[in-house]
């Protein structure tokens, strides 16, 4: 299969153990806290409150990045 894909085998397993990196590790703490926050308020907040939410605790982070994070887990206010 490697073969046919074009890996190498020692690519193929540096893939397979490779450990998240530090943006990876902020981006699920961030998409689990945009949940958090969004079922707190009743699935009310959209982007702009939650970002505020996020700030408050602070996160730095835009609005824009936070709407993407939502759509990426399929959030609708």
């Amino acid at each position: 299969m490697l073969k046919l894909l074009g890996v190498s085998s020692s690519g193929y397993h540096a893939w397979l153990n490779r450990q998240p990196s530090a943006t990876q590790k902020r981006k699920d703490r961030i998409k689990k806290r945009i949940q958090v926050i969004y079922h707190a308020s009743k699935e009310n907040y959209g982007a702009p409150k939650i970002t505020e939410e996020l700030r408050k605790e602070g996160e730095v982070i835009a609005e824009r990045t936070v709407g993407s994070y939502i759509r990426q887990e399929g959030i609708r206010a």
